[in-house]
């Protein structure tokens, strides 16, 4: 059974940093693209940012680029989220999210819709 977990959220003061960590039970991440994607109240989830294990390729939004850093652990089967300059527009629940063989692009932008989810782990920003 596929199952991803994520961890590392919490109440973070505007400019800190935070590490969310997205685990994989259940399958190998080797040929997985995985995402982390947030959602607020009232929005849609939007894509942050996606790593492909098989290619090493990284998509990152545009509000994020220079601030987030994505990566994979795979002897560990895990990715992980380094969110740094955290601001209140960075608040909401975080998912990660794994697709066979996508494109990063695909992935993140939700071009191909994501089927297999974690629970997701509350990022909130605030002084």
């Amino acid at each position: 059974q596929l199952q991803l977990v994520e961890s590392g959220g919490a109440l973070v003061q505007p400019g800190g940093s935070l590490r969310l960590s997205c685990a994989a039970s259940g399958f190998t991440l080797d040929y997985y693209t995985i995402g982390w994607f947030r959602q607020v109240p009232g929005k849609e989830r939007e894509g942050v940012s996606c790593i492909s294990n098989s290619t090493g390729r990284t998509y990152y939004r545009n509000s994020v680029t220079g601030r987030f850093t994505i990566s994979r652990d795979n002897a560990k089967n895990t990715v992980y989220l380094q969110m740094n300059q955290l601001t209140p527009e960075d608040t909401g629940v975080y998912y990660c999210g794994a697709i066979w063989l996508a494109t990063v692009e695909a992935m993140c932008l939700q071009i191909i819709p994501t089927r297999t989810w974690g629970q997701g782990t509350q990022v909130t920003v605030s002084s």
